[in-house]
């Protein structure tokens, strides 16, 4: 596995990509997401917002993930996502629960 792909950041992109573009269920981040934040998963899930529209039926990719540390426990996060022929943005907050695992706690998309 490359280093990007072990970061925080890259890791949860791609874990919140699979829910939100319908290749996952929204269960399998039940460990991984807190309050309002799973609850909006859910929410957003069915929906499926980042899987591809159109002709284009290419897999949905995590192009680009970075965070920033304001504090030491949290990480303010963006991805850049490819699905189909288009880019699409997403925000989400990592903090470290108690466990010493990182839990996101809040989650943004752009609006198509």
């Amino acid at each position: 596995m490359r280093s990007r792909e072990r970061q925080p950041p890259f890791w949860f992109a791609r874990r919140l990509l699979l829910v939100l573009s319908g290749q996952c269920p929204v269960h399998t981040l039940l460990a991984h997401a807190r309050g309002a934040a799973y609850d909006r998963l859910a929410g957003l899930a069915p929906l499926a917002p980042l899987r591809p529209r159109g002709a284009d039926r290419t897999t949905p990719a995590v192009l680009e993930a970075r965070g920033t540390q304001p504090r030491d426990g949290v990480i303010e996060a963006f991805a850049r996502i490819a699905t189909g022929g288009r880019q699409r943005a997403m925000a989400f907050r990592l903090e470290l629960s108690q466990d010493r695992r990182w839990q996101c706690t809040a989650i943004e998309l752009d609006t198509p």
